[in-house]
């Protein structure tokens, strides 16, 4: 579900390293929203990143 129906942002996996250098696995997920979303003239609910929020790829729906 932690993915942008925009711009197809999902997880990414990496390893987090602390500060004594003790290594274990994690996962980065995008801030997903769900909003009402303009799409071919309707509103349609959807779940969008942010940063396409932000940047107005989408047009909202009041």
């Amino acid at each position: 579900m932690a993915k942008c129906e925009v711009c197809g942002k999902g997880v990414t996996f990496g390893i987090k390293v602390s500060h004594s250098h003790r290594r274990s696995n994690k996962a980065w997920k995008p801030n997903i929203r769900r909003v009402r979303a303009i799409v071919d003239g309707t509103p349609k609910k959807m779940y969008v990143c942010t940063r396409c929020l932000r940047s107005g790829k989408i047009d909202r729906a009041v």
